[in-house]
């Protein structure tokens, strides 16, 4: 029986050299040995990390804020793969391209996330932007990409972080398309997420095992673009080819007001700046709104919004006949700006048509970051978006309309949002807002 052991164990040895020899010829590295944790750090939580048969074991403790184990080196452009098997009710991730800095929330891990929360009907299998951004692709709109994860059994993840593109599959299937260039390289590291108090968490774990990866040589195996899921652009007043393929283009180029004028007799110049790749208002400068040089029909606008303590902006369209007047997307401070107020029933809170139809826009907010504006106009229908929600839609030209506009505002207003085209207006309300990412496709 001796005999046998020492033989099985002289195979496997036999077994896993051969294995590791064959990864190093093709490129790959292997992350984890198997046997303890050299080559990795624990950082910010006192969650405990152990090996055990041939896996990387973390174990959710009481009391431990968000705990991660992390490469000791850094890397750019890679493939990496794992496996991982997590308990049910554990949340956990695998940072990649991550920093930790003391100037920067204490050192506070932060970065990319492929998140592990088998509880989230759409956030499992997404990229979550820890401490810093938030959500950067979750898989609400992914039906098939949600079935990927096996429940109580090892799930592989393969991650291709190429320049701009970070690419995600789980089992075999893609769950994550984006492009985004905050970070270009950092560490890679296993999450264990804090439970606070909650008891019934405590001991459970994650595992991770035969975690590799590829820095060079990469082209070859990068797998064939998928439409099977929607790409996201990140990367700040770009068309990717894929949005070029679709119809998109930009509505701003990032650098000067070429396609828009002002609209009556401001000087644009004069309040409209470009700083860093944003379309700033400076406030109280008198250069009024500007508009779209073109006018639309039937289309999609998307737009990023950042809004500064206070303040008030919008962005119309249907402007046309009524000069200045038309169906707003309102952008406002609903916290500290007194039109949040009035109107009926919230109809002028961020979100909503202004002074027409309420939208709750406010639960999706963030109040000071990025928000994206989306705007969506098909013959008399109507939807307004915000951060990927529709949060309202209407249609024109009917009597439930006239009656709406009989109570607003509009209601002496000769032909309201009548007109089948119009031009795109920004709104000068004399306070500071941040604007970038205009882009629009005629449908």
């Amino acid at each position: 029986m001796k005999r046998l052991l020492i033989t099985a164990l002289l195979l496997a040895g036999v077994v896993a050299s051969a294995r590791a020899g064959a990864e190093k010829r093709d490129g790959w590295v292997s992350l984890f040995n198997g046997r303890n944790l050299k080559g990795w750090t624990k950082l910010n939580g006192e969650a405990k990390y152990r090996v055990e048969d041939g896996a990387i074991v973390g174990v959710s403790t009481l009391g431990a804020p968000n705990t991660f184990l992390a490469t000791k080196e850094r890397y750019g452009d890679f493939i990496l793969e794992l496996e991982y098997k997590v308990d049910e009710g554990v949340n956990s991730g695998i940072q990649f391209r991550s920093q930790s800095r003391p100037d920067y929330q204490e050192g506070r891990v932060y970065g990319y996330q492929y998140e592990i929360d088998p509880a989230s009907a759409t956030g499992n299998a997404g990229i979550y932007d820890e401490a810093r951004r938030g959500w950067l692709y979750s898989l609400e709109n992914e039906p098939e990409a949600r079935k990927a994860f096996r429940h109580d059994d090892w799930n592989k993840v393969r991650i291709e972080a190429v320049g701009n593109s970070i690419r995600v599959w789980l089992n075999g299937i893609p769950t994550v398309d984006i492009l985004d260039d905050a970070d270009s390289e950092g560490f890679i590291a296993l999450q264990v997420h804090s439970i606070g108090d909650n008891k019934a968490l405590e001991g459970k774990s994650v595992r991770w095992r035969d975690i590799r990866i590829k820095t060079a040589d990469l082209q070859n195996d990068l797998t064939p673009e998928s439409r099977a899921i929607e790409q996201k652009n990140y990367v700040a007043n770009t068309i990717s080819p894929r949005e070029a393929e679709q119809g998109w283009r930009l509505l701003w180029n990032g650098r000067d007001l070429e396609g828009w004028r002002s609209l009556g007799r401001g000087d644009m110049a004069k309040g409209w700046k470009t700083d860093g790749g944003e379309l700033v208002i400076t406030p109280k400068s008198g250069a009024g709104d500007i508009i779209t040089e073109k006018m639309y029909t039937d289309f999609e606008l998307s737009i990023d919004f950042k809004i500064t303590e206070g303040a008030n902006s919008g962005i119309k369209y249907f402007i046309n006949s009524n000069g200045s007047i038309g169906c707003e997307y309102q952008i406002l401070d609903d916290e500290n700006h007194p039109d949040a107020k009035m109107g009926f029933n919230g109809n002028r809170r961020l979100g909503s048509l202004y002074d027409l139809i309420p939208a709750e826009g406010w639960k999706l907010t963030d109040k000071r970051g990025w928000n994206t504006a989306r705007i969506v106009v098909r013959g008399n229908r109507v939807e307004h978006w915000l951060n990927g929600k529709k949060i309202l839609e209407y249609e024109r030209s009917n009597q439930m309309w006239n009656t709406i506009v009989s109570h607003s505002k509009f209601a002496k207003v000769k032909n309201f949002a009548a007109d089948r085209e119009g031009h795109i207006l920004l709104q000068d309300h004399n306070d500071e807002v941040h604007y970038r990412n205009l882009k629009i496709r005629e449908l």
